[in-house]
């Protein structure tokens, strides 16, 4: 039966129906469905529309429900039921008979869909920053792993200066430090309880919305029945969020990508994580680096869907609602698939940390420490990097760096340069005046691995307090 058929005299076109089903992909909420209805019984029989011994029996058979559902991979393969709602209401009836349709008693499927949807982001998100938590300890193992070695930044692709490895991999920490921050903060907008908020004026029987909501684990029923039925901006803000943190992903993916190749030759590809050409036999691909790279446009193209579904809906409930599942779902189950991989990559990959202490040395990346070295003998430092530079012209022309040049050379651009000048054009000289809180001075960089961990920590605290 229906959940609408009462009104109609001709049944639905065939077609249309298979078509406008969405228990293929909502099925997914079964787990939130089941959740949500035994506390809707629950406040049914506070309101006097169940006696105790339905609501046990009511109770009892979502629990069956959700133990089939468990034990038997094809129990959600049900041709007739139009979604998760119309699908546990027919199992109900089935298990307990027809008191299983009083369930429906005062709500709609517009407040149930949206409460199942927030019961999936919310946890969702805790999927996703326990995750997070878990790559950044990864990130931070690997920075203490890397002690003092260095790697040459860049700046527009090109050689910058040096700075420590594992500052390096901080820069990925903090990212995803913003991308978790971002996840927590949605999640507080996103735990409100549309329960009672009935098709789109309120429920009609007087349910106590403040406890369902409690029991949920939500902070409060919402405010506004109208909104409550019709918002998807949780949605929207969630995978928002998911492509901020695909975007940094990529950006991780295409920096190893490059350090991977033989003109890098910083890091060798982990063989668990990579594969082989079907007919060049020397090549070992970066296929995760390349697949995780790739995902950011698929989490972008979910974002774009999401939000010109959106656009332009009037209040309340509109079918159009149905199409924000799968960009969610789809943008949930890729990120969540995704980085548990990146985590172990990072875990297994190996750095030429030899290759990296000569790149760290070589075009001139200890020229900003030579202009830094006469200002602080009084030359303006307009002046003192034009000085430089004319020193470093000298050194492409002779093929060699500035180290490498005479005190005498390096004199005739300066008198200020003395023979001290050597010690602060070192590798080592050059990450340690970077001593500013944020810089890649060793002190520093081991002062917030440091801060890293304590905040990692009270992020693993805050994750647990909503489990």
């Amino acid at each position: 039966m229906k959940m609408w058929s009462g009104r109609f005299r001709q049944p639905l076109d065939a077609q249309f129906e298979r078509w406008q089903r969405s228990l293929p992909f909502d099925q997914r909420l079964l787990a939130q469905e089941l959740a949500a209805s035994r506390v809707h019984a629950q406040a049914l029989q506070k309101a006097g529309i169940l006696s105790p011994s339905e609501l046990n029996a009511m109770v009892e058979g979502l629990a069956q429900i959700a133990e089939k559902a468990t034990a038997a991979q094809n129990f959600l393969d049900d041709e007739t039921a139009e979604d998760v709602h119309h699908f546990v209401e027919r199992r109900l009836v089935e298990l307990i008979g027809e008191s299983g349709y009083k369930l429906h008693s005062g709500r709609s499927r517009n407040e149930q869909i949206a409460t199942d949807l927030r019961l999936y982001v919310r946890h969702s998100v805790d999927q996703a920053r326990e995750q997070i938590a878990d790559l950044i300890d990864v990130l931070l193992a690997r920075a203490q792993q890397a002690g003092g070695a260095a790697i040459p930044s860049y700046t527009h692709l090109q050689r910058a200066e040096p700075v420590l490895v594992a500052h390096w991999l901080l820069a990925y920490v903090e990212m995803l430090f913003r991308d978790g921050e971002r996840l927590a903060d949605c999640r507080k907008r996103a735990n409100l309880c549309p329960l009672g908020s009935g098709a789109v004026a309120g429920a009609t029987l007087p349910l106590d919305r403040q406890r369902m909501a409690e029991q949920l684990g939500f902070d409060a029923p919402t405010h506004n029945s109208l909104d409550a039925t019709t918002d998807r901006d949780f949605v929207l803000e969630f995978v928002n969020a998911l492509l901020l943190l695909s975007l940094h992903l990529s950006r991780w993916a295409e920096e190893m990508l490059l350090f991977s190749s033989q003109e890098y030759g910083f890091i060798s590809l982990p063989e668990k994580y990579s594969t082989g050409s079907s007919a060049m036999p020397q090549k070992k691909n970066p296929d995760l680096l390349e697949l995780a790279r790739g995902k950011a446009g698929r989490i972008g193209g979910d974002f774009n869907a999401l939000a010109l579904v959106l656009k332009g809906l009037p209040l309340a409930y509109n079918k159009d609602l149905q199409e924000t599942q799968e960009p969610l779902f789809d943008a949930s189950e890729t990120i969540l698939s995704l980085l548990p991989l990146v985590a172990g990559w990072t875990r297994e990959v190996e750095f030429n940390y030899t290759r990296m202490q000569e790149a760290a040395q070589s075009g001139f990346l200890n020229a900003w420490a030579a202009a830094t070295y006469l200002a602080e003998r009084g030359v303006p430092f307009r002046r003192a990097h034009e000085k430089v530079g004319n020193a470093v012209r000298l050194c492409l022309e002779k093929g060699c760096e500035l180290q490498e040049l005479s005190l005498e050379e390096l004199r005739q651009f300066s008198p200020e340069f003395e023979q001290d000048v050597y010690a602060r054009l070192s590798v080592e000289s050059v990450l340690g005046i970077h001593n500013v809180h944020g810089g890649t001075a060793p002190a520093r960089v081991k002062q917030a691995i440091a801060a890293c961990k304590e905040k990692l920590a009270a992020m693993r605290e805050g994750a647990h307090a909503h489990a």
